[in-house]
């Protein structure tokens, strides 16, 4: 049976594609082989280049830094949902000039590098005599750039909704808040939890763009031991110089951990969703 954009394949392209599989990932695995190979000739996994770790100050301000990271991503998250919940509802509005001002706005932002916002409201701002620390110019520049895309998939989960759907609200007298706030978005942010949690993941990463503007987050702090000139002990007279590589590793390993966790709880959520569902359907299918 053949499909409209593509054949369902046969025996001899199954096996072409599980070669085509099985060699893909070992050029990867021989890619990754080689690099730790190099970065091992090179002495990086070398005890001495990992000793940092172990000073307590270390640490403490590296848990600083995951707590800092982890602020500005939270209150982000929470902002750029709401901002991304309103102006969404604001491009569905039935009058036109709400609907053109959320417009303008979700792709003016959308369009704007976050780096950029982020220069705006930390370097731009005192210009006018507004300052603002680093960690809100973080937070404003990770709601407005991240807000404005999930505003965009807000309306677009929303108009995936059969018609039905509000027709049979309007139908009981519900006026059109009540229909957006307690049957279109809730329906919608289910349906595009994935996608959702997909911008989250992308905020959290966006966090890191704040050390360019002297927020105090992760990778502020990896650039700054990885910049070190020396570590060590002047009694014992032992040194290590600049671990930049073990500074990188201990970082990247932390951001997938962050971010696996999040994708983690979402599917967490996701499956609590479907069990409910079930469970409230139980009764109904019991009666018939």
């Amino acid at each position: 049976m053949s499909n409209v954009l593509f054949d369902i394949p046969g025996p001899r392209a199954r096996v072409r594609h599980r070669l085509y599989a099985v060699l893909g990932v070992a050029a990867v695995a021989a890619f990754v082989g080689f690099i730790v190979w190099r970065l091992a000739e090179s002495g990086e996994f070398a005890a001495r280049k990992w000793e940092w770790i172990q000073y307590k100050q270390v640490q403490e301000d590296l848990a600083a830094a995951v707590g800092n990271t982890l602020r500005a991503f939270a209150l982000g998250a929470v902002l750029a949902l709401a901002f991304g919940a309103v102006f969404a509802a604001g491009r569905l509005s039935d009058h036109k000039p709400v609907r053109v001002v959320a417009g303008f706005v979700v792709e003016l932002f959308r369009a704007i590098p976050l780096l950029i916002l982020m220069f705006m409201f930390y370097y731009g701002l005192p210009t006018l005599g507004v300052r603002m620390s680093p960690y809100m110019a973080v937070v404003l520049g990770l709601t407005l750039y991240n807000g404005s895309v999930l505003a965009e998939v807000f309306r677009a989960g929303i108009q995936a909704l059969p018609k039905g759907q509000s027709e049979a609200a309007y139908a009981l007298g519900m006026r059109k808040t009540q229909v957006m706030v307690l049957i279109l978005l809730p329906q919608a942010l289910r349906t595009m939890l994935p996608t959702i949690i997909s911008q989250l993941v992308v905020l959290l990463k966006d966090t890191a763009l704040g050390f360019l503007i002297t927020y105090e987050e992760l990778l502020n702090y990896a650039r700054y031991i990885g910049s070190i000139y020396a570590f060590g002990d002047l009694d014992s007279q032992i040194f290590f110089y600049r671990p930049i590589i073990p500074t990188t590793i201990v970082v990247g390993a932390i951001y997938i951990t962050l971010c696996l966790l999040l994708t983690l709880l979402a599917n967490r959520l996701q499956k609590r969703q479907r069990r409910n569902r079930k469970i409230q359907a139980a009764p109904a299918e019991a009666v018939v």
